[in-house]
């Protein structure tokens, strides 16, 4: 495998990337037990697939924005390593398929070149930040949000406090109180807010903590009415630190912020935050506004003039896929991606399209789709002649009939059902049968292959969540039908209830019945929400009950849409969102490293960074001795306690003090060169001693 010192320019990057293709030889070389690399390169954006020996490589947009460059340099990566296909997700992510992990450092090298990383894009890290793509451009906005989601993302990125927590984390910028970022669903969700203090006009947020969708979805905790701007860094840091500090790391499926939150008590839990904020390299972190939020790049070519009077498909289109922007005489074009693919070739169409007759930017948007902004009211007849040509001028974006689904079993090892298949027959069923909801926007639809919601099911008002049913001992394809979720703006939401499994099959006659009974029964101008509230969970148990029963199945529902073969139920492990369990090798070689970034970040005066990483080689060798010795832990602070318990209090590895006054000197500290050199020597000292400590043992063992 060949090096790329010589093609990178970044020299941060360039050593990712060396580290990474280091990282693969040692494993290949069985030097690396496959939990922990696992662990390396789902960091770094490399996700195992449902098929054997490829790769699923997530590239991390913040917010969503690309370029025409980025999108080019991102088509070419997928014609070179891929399949020459791009798949939206429902994080502004894009996901290219079928690469050889071998491949995957040139890669990266390849997408570097534009500024684009797939660094932290799955694991447990911070995801990708999302953020309203009508941020910039949104009329009922206080302020554009996108250089706080920005600076965000700059400072998280590759810091050491969110490189290897026990689950992921999530966090969203809306950019009004309508919320279309759901913040209400996120780790952390931010909402822009304007407050007049001493005359002045003062920016803020209204901040919300602790939500999550999965198998038991929670509504995040409104923590502040208004954090001043500079403060919301220093606070999310405060909030990683103690996630990674007090997260469970054992049990998967608790291991999420909201159960920690729901473990310690939402006081107990702000009241360590408050504390943690001592241990912070800034109390206070302004985000720089470098340009004005009205200014837009002017277009370089001036659109051609076409004539589209008369022309039915072109005025429906711009019915419902032209939005107006707050910047006089422009608009914004929404692009209905079906399920969130698309083609290269129609990337880099778009990228000239953008490049010569927008502001040289998109963004893509959380329902799978792509938003072109900045664009003169008088160019939406070329826009749509030439969108159509690529065959992306579909009617109905982000309406009733645009569908959100993840990939389900098509590619994710967590799949138990399909999820694209049975989004293309109900879009087909919408657009055929019940044309008037392409403009209807207040009833979603979202579909997802399993519990783990990547489809957001479990927020809209129809929803399907993929499963199974069985008939004797055969066993279908299901569908469990979800009511009655939905964004309420301002920070707040509601879950859908769990109403009835059905086979997957009969998922269009349940879409039928269900709008049937809404343009039958609802009250005029009723929304889907209040006409479900309205009539009840039961009702809508009784309406769909007959589609339930099993002892009628015939072959065809033994068949997932999109296949042609009998289901058969195959459930791998998940990656994305999985609790990584380390060895006592590896995680005595991963204290020497983290030993010698922090003596690498010491040198060059990143004191705060060099304090974290000698908190984790504390952390690693301690992990390491209690695994030996089979004492299970289930967070970094279990660590902790249970070292004093096993080795201080015993004796077996003295120290001149309890192990937790050694380690949580790091909150009780300003980060500085001076602690930061003293931290660092005695977590250099301690990792010596354990790796004494286990020489020793292992020496014992064979005599």
């Amino acid at each position: 495998m060949q090096s790329f010192r010589t093609e990178i320019e970044n020299n941060v990057v360039e050593q990712d990337i060396i580290d990474l293709e280091r990282k693969i030889r040692l494993f290949k070389e069985g030097k690396i037990v496959e939990e922990k690399f696992r662990s390396l390169r789902l960091a770094r954006g490399i996700y195992g697939q449902r098929q054997e020996g490829v790769q699923m490589i997530r590239i991390k947009l913040p917010f969503g924005r690309v370029t025409s460059n980025q999108l080019k340099r991102i088509a070419d990566v997928s014609d070179e390593y891929s399949t020459g296909k791009l798949h939206i997700t429902t994080r502004q992510d894009i996901q290219i398929h079928y690469v050889s992990i071998d491949r995957t450092p040139q890669l990266w090298a390849d997408l570097d070149k534009d500024d684009v990383t797939i660094r932290e894009a799955c694991g447990n890290t911070v995801r990708n930040i999302t953020a309203s793509d009508m941020a910039g451009i949104d009329p009922d906005e206080p302020f554009d949000v996108t250089p706080y989601a920005d600076a965000m993302f700059r400072y998280l990125l590759r810091n050491p406090i969110c490189q290897e927590m026990g689950r992921k984390f999530k966090i969203a910028f809306s950019s009004s109180d309508k919320d279309s970022a759901l913040t209400y669903l996120h780790d952390l969700g931010f909402i822009p807010q304007l407050k007049t203090e001493n005359s002045l006009e003062k920016r803020g947020f209204k901040v919300l903590l602790g939500g999550g969708l999965g198998s038991q979805p929670k509504h995040a905790d409104l923590i502040y009415d208004f954090l001043h701007a500079d403060q919301i860094i220093p606070f999310t840091e405060a909030v990683i630190r103690i996630f990674d500090r007090y997260g469970e790391r054992n049990k998967r499926m608790k291991a999420r912020m909201k159960f920690l939150v729901k473990e310690a008590g939402l006081q107990t839990f702000l009241q360590w935050v408050e504390a943690e904020k001592k241990a912070l390299p800034n109390t206070s972190h302004p985000i720089a506004i470098d340009v004005d939020e009205n200014f837009v790049k002017k277009a370089l070519k001036t659109a051609p003039q076409i004539d589209v009077s008369g022309d039915i498909a072109f005025d429906d289109w711009k019915k419902t896929n032209v939005l107006p922007q707050k910047q006089k005489g422009k608009v914004a074009v929404g692009v209905r991606v079906l399920l969130g693919n698309f083609s290269t070739s129609q990337a880099r169409a778009l990228a000239d399209l953008i490049h010569n007759y927008a502001a040289d930017e998109l963004r893509f948007t959380l329902r799978q789709n792509l938003l072109i902004r900045h664009i003169d009211e008088t160019a939406l007849p070329f826009f749509y002649q030439t969108l159509k040509k690529i065959g992306l001028a579909t009617s109905g974006y982000e309406s009733t009939a645009d569908i959100t689904a993840c990939p389900g079993t098509d590619t994710c090892n967590l799949g138990i059902a399909s999820s694209t298949g049975i989004a293309e027959v109900l879009e087909q069923v919408i657009t055929k049968e019940y044309p008037q909801y392409l403009n209807h926007k207040d009833l979603l639809i979202k579909i997802s292959g399993c519990m783990n919601a990547c489809g957001q099911h479990n927020m809209a008002q129809i929803g399907f969540q993929g499963m199974s049913i069985r008939q004797g001992k055969n066993v279908a394809p299901a569908l469990q039908v979800l009511l009655g979720g939905g964004t309420l703006g301002n920070g707040e939401g509601r879950f859908s209830d769990k109403v009835i499994k059905i086979p997957s099959k009969r998922g269009p006659q349940a879409l039928r019945l269900l709008l049937d009974d809404y343009e039958a029964k609802q009250i005029e101008n009723e929304d889907f929400i209040s006409y479900y509230d309205r009539q009840g969970k039961n009702y809508f148990y009784e309406l769909l009950k007959p589609l339930s029963e099993t002892d009628n199945l015939q072959a065809k529902d033994f068949v997932d849409w999109g296949h042609d073969q009998a289901y058969v139920q195959a459930i791998g492990v998940g990656e994305c969102a999985g609790v990584v369990i380390d060895l006592i090798a590896t995680l005595l070689l991963e204290s020497q490293e983290k030993a010698e970034a922090a003596t690498a970040c010491f040198e060059k005066g990143k004191f705060a960074d060099s304090i974290y990483f000698s908190y984790a080689t504390f952390l690693n060798a301690a992990k390491a001795l209690l695994l030996a010795e089979g004492v299970e832990t289930n967070s970094q602070a279990s660590v902790i306690s249970l070292f004093d318990t096993h080795f201080v209090e015993t004796k077996k590895l003295p120290l001149q003090t309890r192990f937790e006054n050694l380690v949580y000197q790091i909150k009780e500290n300003t980060p500085d060169s001076a602690f930061a050199k003293k931290y660092l020597q005695q977590s250099t000292a301690f990792l010596k001693s354990a790796e004494n400590f286990r020489q020793n043992q292992a020496y014992e063992a064979t005599t």
